[in-house]
């Protein structure tokens, strides 16, 4: 799992919400040295692909955006210029996704390279499939702000379905936790359905028959590649961030042997204690981190060798091929043979000796 502090404060994404939000800004007359002000990025910046941000940067940008009376409507504005193009290989990934039920799980599991300000999450029902928003990743923002990212994030999920399927492609229904503010008739505009507010919690519904549709631009080898290039950005990004990156680095340094908690801190010259204590700050736990180590190891060993299930699973500590089936549906959501990739000619066995030892 990704630290939630960490990913704030850590300079990993390209600045295209940031270039977005201050152009959306500049349009309605408010200079860009204006809308970036304490954030520590100059304008120049915005538009040099070497230039990395963190969502506390972004977040600081909103937070000029509400302070400085911009538009009502500026988080919608924002969200329906963010394309999938922009991106980068996360947005080339879902857009190459082989169905829409692929592209909303694929959407989750790779949002940590969207800069993400909230969280998301979706549920499938008989009779609807819901997107939910359960938490800002910034530390308790103001009321406006938060209503700045809900409305900047609605209008981004809809701009991305659209792009994907067609122009006319709008949810059944939008829902908001908050009071409807000034602007409410605008909602309906950008988001193209009934929009209800005062509601439990924050969703965007879509009739469950989207699940199946084929996104336009679908192609198989295009969309194994994306993803595997995605799967390696999200490692990288693991591995950057404070203790819990630590701790990954170590246990991917040695695959097969998966070390208990007390030989990750002994190489990470702190007692077992401290580190519970330092993951647990940043949101995260050891076994947390051990599940994300196994997820990566086991679709690795599916993807580039001829290991059978069983070898896997010893690698990996699981007492069977059976336990390490079920890890995969719940990591995945596919069965082991789907996951199987290409195979080379020699076939892998487990090495002697190398059985994993865990916690």
């Amino acid at each position: 799992m990704f630290s939630r502090i960490s990913l704030i404060n850590e300079r990993i994404y390209a600045p295209y919400k940031l270039a977005a939000l201050v152009e959306v800004l500049a349009e309605q007359g408010i200079p860009p040295e204006a809308s970036l002000r304490g954030s520590g990025i100059e304008a120049p910046q915005l538009y040099d692909a070497s230039t990395l941000t963190s969502v506390r940067q972004y977040a600081i940008v909103c937070h000029n955006a509400v302070s400085l009376s911009c538009a009502p409507d500026t988080g919608f504005r924002v969200g329906a210029r963010l394309h999938l193009s922009a991106y980068g290989m996360y947005g080339y990934a879902l857009m190459s996704c082989l169905s829409l039920r692929d592209f909303f799980r694929l959407g989750v599991k790779y949002h940590h390279l969207a800069t993400p300000a909230l969280s998301i999450d979706w549920k499938e029902y008989p009779d609807r499939v819901i997107w939910f928003f359960p938490d800002a990743l910034i530390s308790s923002p103001s009321r406006e702000l938060k209503e700045f990212l809900i409305e900047q994030q609605f209008s981004a999920h809809v701009t991305h379905i659209r792009d994907v399927t067609s122009p006319d492609c709008s949810p059944i229904k939008a829902c908001f936790s908050y009071r409807a503010p000034a602007h409410a008739d605008r909602y309906p505009d950008y988001l193209g359905c009934p929009c209800h507010f005062e509601q439990e919690q924050c969703e965007l519904v879509y009739d469950p028959s989207l699940l199946d549709r084929k996104p336009q631009l679908a192609h198989h080898i295009t969309a194994t590649l994306l993803q595997e290039t995605c799967d390696r950005l999200i490692g990288q990004a693991k591995a950057s961030v404070g203790a819990s990156g630590e701790v990954y680095r170590i246990m991917m340094s040695t695959p097969g042997i998966l070390p208990p908690m007390e030989s990750v801190a002994s190489a990470m010259n702190m007692t077992s204690r401290t580190l519970r204590r330092r993951l647990l700050a940043e949101k995260t736990s050891f076994a947390a981190i051990l599940d994300d180590v196994r997820c990566s190891l086991a679709l690795e060993y599916l993807k580039t060798t001829k290991m059978s299930a069983d070898d896997i699973a010893t690698l990996l500590g699981f007492n069977d091929s059976a336990a390490l089936r079920r890890a995969l549906k719940r990591w995945t959501g596919k069965g082991l043979g789907e996951l199987r990739g290409p195979q080379p000619p020699e076939k892998h066995h487990l090495p002697p000796g190398r059985s994993a030892q865990l916690q």
